[in-house]
């Protein structure tokens, strides 16, 4: 078993950063991938953000790439999603997520979820 906390969001205006982190806990959590997925109200929940605990590996959604950055602290078993020059649309709850399958972006492909952060910015 995994478990996942999110925290760090928040209300922002646009331009602006927040960080959230992801407090991961559970046997063998060390071999799964880490990701950060967002929902905005009345959308499916979709991919963000993804990272390899053993080699740090990372890939991005189209929409986020070049402004949020997905990185892993292991000493403190936390994943975290720097995001910068939020936008409007970027306003969603936000889950982390962990999967043991090798490249994953599709939520089906995740088995463990956190409770979600919102996240809203404002224009």
């Amino acid at each position: 078993q995994v478990h996942l906390v999110e925290s760090g969001g928040g209300s922002v205006q646009a331009g602006g950063s927040l960080r959230l982190s992801c407090a991961v806990s559970g046997r063998t959590f060390s071999n799964y991938r880490m990701g950060w997925f967002r929902q905005a109200p009345g959308r499916e929940r979709e991919f963000v953000a993804r990272i390899s605990w053993s080699v740090g590996t990372t890939y991005y959604a189209d929409s986020v790439k070049g402004r949020f950055t997905i990185s892993g602290d292991r000493a403190k078993n936390t994943v975290y999603l720097q995001m910068n020059s939020l936008k409007p649309e970027d306003t969603a709850v936000y889950y982390c997520a962990a999967t043991d399958i090798a490249g994953a972006t599709t939520r089906n492909a995740y088995r463990y979820w956190g409770q979600g952060t919102q996240v809203t910015v404002s224009s």
